[in-house]
């Protein structure tokens, strides 16, 4: 009897075990199985979903662990029926694992690459691909279609050196790097935001956002190895590639290789730290986030700037928060040329002190700065103590106590004005 014949005759055996009476026992106990997976994840999480989370998801049924509990309880119910219910045919829950570790399998790559890079378009087209994927594998093995294709893949080979591979042992090995690689980026993501997990320190901070990317770099390299060994390559092979890879970074990869050697040097002298108010390269704003390879910096407006750590390191920085956090800043406003100065200026500064974030140690001041062509030019300095905050809201409301102490006292804004004489 040929392997097709066979087949045809199972999958026809499997059909009718369907229809039979007895086929609403399995239905019965998967549905049991969904159940107890269901009340598990319920209790487990708790009321408040875990948004981000691996094992939950955003919801109960989204996250690893609902499949995977419910594949343990399937599996299980499998067995029983078997030794105990033998005249409960093996037909439903033929279908019920598969399709149960192929939504497993979906679930951890999607949730994992979800989390790892959250805002990335490629992840969404490999979480597709992933899906598409697992179901046709599924759908093959169902039809008894899967071992056949193995073996046709089986026996295509080509020969590379000593070493002979076979386009399923391609196949495998990339399933197995695959899988090797996620859970690295995984376990990478848990630690790291184990180590940061309620720092608010900014110093610590950077430590242990330096320690969590040398973990991840040394698990991702770990997980490579895996997998290259995997995919049968041999790795003593290496070295070749080694050496390949060296001479491509010290032509090609150069500058890359400079920002990731620049982030951890950045990291770990903590000459910048997260939270930091910095200006490079006529930007202004505060260091939101240090990777390996850029620094993202966000301004007072709203905006970001992604720079290169290369460039943290070989050009100017100016970094306001490691000097005093103290920010100078003033104001200008023309009187009318005969103003009582003397009783005006105290009256300026004490209107500056009383904004709110104005400080009053180095305490506000007024000084008549020049002899302006429509008036008296006065200056009225100040400083704030959190620039980070805004300097254009403070300057501001300076203004409007300024502009609220000249109407109380009467005192004239003068407009522009010229004297025409005729001769």
């Amino acid at each position: 009897m040929t392997p097709q014949v066979r087949s045809d005759e199972e999958l026809l055996a499997w059909l009718q075990a369907l229809t039979r009476p007895t086929a609403l026992i399995e239905l019965a106990a998967f549905f049991a199985c969904l159940a107890f997976a269901w009340v598990v994840v319920r209790l487990v999480r708790g009321a408040q979903p875990k948004r981000g989370s691996v094992w939950f998801g955003e919801g109960i049924v989204d996250g690893v662990l609902f499949p995977v509990l419910a594949l343990a309880a399937a599996l299980a119910m499998r067995w029983f029926l078997v030794a105990r219910v033998p005249e409960v045919p093996d037909a439903l829950f033929r279908i019920v694992v598969p399709v149960l570790l192929s939504l497993a399998v979906i679930r951890l790559i999607v949730r994992v690459l979800h989390k790892a890079y959250p805002e990335s378009r490629l992840m969404r087209v490999v979480e597709r691909s992933v899906s598409w994927v697992a179901w046709i594998a599924v759908v093959l093995w169902l039809t008894g279609l899967l071992p056949m294709l193995m073996k046709e893949l089986d026996g295509i080979r080509w020969t590379i050196g000593a070493t002979t591979i076979s386009v399923r042992n391609a196949i495998e090995g990339l399933l197995a790097a695959g899988v090797v690689l996620v859970l690295a980026l995984w376990l990478s993501s848990a630690i790291e935001a184990r180590l940061l997990k309620g720092v608010t320190d900014t110093e610590h901070l950077g430590v242990r956002k330096i320690a969590a990317n040398a973990v991840r770099a040394l698990l991702l390299f770990v997980g490579l190895m895996f997998s290259l060994s995997a995919a049968g390559i041999d790795l003593t092979a290496l070295g070749v590639l080694g050496g390949a890879l060296g001479v491509g970074i010290g032509f090609g990869l150069q500058k890359l290789a400079a920002n990731y050697v620049s982030g951890f040097v950045i990291l770990a002298e903590r000459s910048m730290r997260i939270g930091d108010i910095v200006r490079v390269d006529n930007f202004e704003g505060r260091i939101t986030d240090i990777t390996t390879r850029y620094t993202v910096i966000r301004a007072l407006n709203g905006r970001e700037s992604i720079v290169p750590n290369e460039m943290m390191i070989t050009q100017r920085v100016e970094n306001s928060s490691l000097a005093d956090r103290q920010v100078a800043m003033s104001t200008v406003v023309q009187v009318a040329y005969g103003t009582d100065l003397d009783a005006l200026m105290p009256r300026l500064a004490e209107a500056a002190r009383g904004v709110p974030r104005v400080l009053a140690e180095p305490a506000p001041g007024v000084m008549l700065t020049a002899f302006a062509a429509d008036g008296l030019e006065l200056t009225v300095s100040f400083w704030i103590g959190d620039p980070e905050n805004g300097q254009n809201n403070v300057r501001s409301e300076v203004n409007l106590a300024i502009l609220r102490t000249l109407g109380e006292l009467g005192v004239e804004i003068p407009y522009p004005q010229r004297v025409l004489r005729r001769a």
